[in-house]
C-alpha cells in the first residue's frame, strides 16, 4: 500500500507542527520556560506597583519594566505562531513544498532542493490535528502532512498503517 501528500509548509501548518512539538516532546521544557515567563511578567508588574505606591515618578526603568511584561506576554501568547515564523525563516529555499510518498519500507519526502528517504524508526512521536500528520523526530525537527492533499487511501487507513510502522500510538493535538 502506497500513501501520498502534497503538503505546503506555511505558517498556518508550522504553527500546527510547533504546538504538536510544545504539547509532546517539548512538553517539559515548555512548562518551565512558561513558569519562568509568568514569573517574569509578574515581577515586572510588581516592581511597577510599588514604585507607584511609594509615590515616585515614571522612569524610564518603569518603561522598560511595561515593555518587558508586554512583550513577554505577546509572546507567551503566541508562542506556536513565533516559533513557526522563526522555522519558516530558516527554511531552506526550495522547500516550501513537499510531495510525499509512505510505503511499507520506509517513505520519500521530495521538494525542490532535494528527494529524501526516511525510516520509519526514526519517528520518535506521531501527533495529528483537524488538519495534518505531524511526525516528530526530535525536539527540533518534525513533519506536516495535510490530510486535505492524501492518496492512496484514507485518512483512517493511513492513520492505522503509520500506527503500525512507527509502533507509536498517535497523539491527538487540538
Amino acid at each position: 500500500m502506497e500513501f501520498r501528500f502534497e503538503t505546503r509548509c506555511d505558517q498556518r501548518g508550522l504553527t500546527f507542527m510547533a504546538r504538536a512539538l510544545r504539547k509532546t516532546i517539548r512538553k517539559k521544557r515548555s512548562r518551565r520556560s512558561h513558569i519562568f515567563g509568568w514569573c517574569v511578567v509578574v515581577l515586572a508588574a510588581l516592581l511597577i506597583a510599588a514604585q507607584r505606591l511609594l509615590g515616585e515618578p515614571w522612569t524610564l526603568r518603569d518603561a522598560l519594566n511595561c515593555g518587558v511584561g508586554l512583550v513577554l506576554i505577546a509572546v507567551l501568547l503566541t508562542e506556536d505562531r513565533v516559533n513557526a515564523f522563526a522555522a519558516k525563516k530558516k527554511m531552506l529555499p526550495g522547500t516550501s513544498s513537499a510531495k510525499s510518498v509512505f510505503r511499507e519500507d520506509g517513505y520519500t519526502s521530495t521538494t525542490e532542493a532535494a528527494s529524501t528517504e526516511f525510516h520509519y524508526e526514526a519517528v520518535q512521536q506521531v501527533c495529528e490535528t483537524a488538519d495534518y500528520f505531524v511526525l516528530l523526530f526530535s525536539q527540533r525537527h518534525g513533519q506536516i502532512y495535510d490530510k486535505a492533499t492524501l492518496s492512496g487511501g484514507t485518512v483512517e487507513a493511513f492513520r492505522a498503517f503509520i500506527t503500525e510502522k512507527t509502533g507509536k500510538p498517535i497523539a491527538y493535538v487540538k
